[in-house]
């Protein structure tokens, strides 16, 4: 197996871990993963070998890609891991695991998800919210997918619960050369 080349961004991408998703879902993760690997882009996440968090690793792994998990004892133990990983990190906590991915990152990308996803990418919102972190958020909604907390931001914007226009703590897109041209912005 080839070394990868040392990678020139680091990407967090939040996604599900759930194994039932539709085909769209499956494709967007293979997608995700392949276009990191051949953007020279490195991924962060999760840890696991299922749902869409394994197979955008798989995706990114096979092209070439460099991928760090982040994964509790928890459910490493569960046997849950992706041993293939470039490296592969172990927590004690989920809120260790954020930290971890989030330090690890230069930007983040948030894919369809649950509730581990909504958190992550709620303290994510709340660092850009406060000023302690500049690092880009982007919302993958190619399908609208988003729609629902987004507008409730808005709504909460409106009624003064978030200080900011809520454009200003992250950006939206559909599809991935657009959240490269975002990746690329300012460097």
């Amino acid at each position: 197996m080839i070394s990868p080349a040392p990678s020139a961004l680091s990407l967090c991408v939040y996604c599900s871990a759930s194994n039932n998703l539709d085909q769209a879902h499956q494709a967007l993760a293979a997608q995700v993963g392949a276009w990191a690997a051949a953007k020279n882009i490195r991924i962060i996440y999760g840890g696991g070998h299922v749902g869409m968090m394994g197979i955008m690793a798989d995706a990114a792994l096979a092209g070439g890609g460099e991928v760090y998990g982040v994964i509790t004892r928890y459910l490493a133990d569960k046997e849950i891991a992706h041993q293939g990983t470039t490296k592969l990190f172990t927590t004690q906590t989920m809120q260790e695991r954020q930290r971890k991915m989030a330090e690890l990152a230069d930007a983040f990308l948030v894919l369809h998800g649950g509730i581990g996803t909504l958190a992550e990418l709620s303290e994510i919102l709340a660092e850009r919210s406060l000023g302690l972190s500049a690092k880009k958020l982007i919302f993958y909604n190619d399908d609208g997918y988003w729609d629902d907390v987004l507008a409730w931001m808005e709504k909460a914007a409106q009624k003064n619960f978030i200080r900011q226009a809520p454009g200003a703590l992250y950006d939206v897109v559909n599809d991935l050369s657009a959240a490269h041209a975002l990746l690329l912005k300012d460097k």
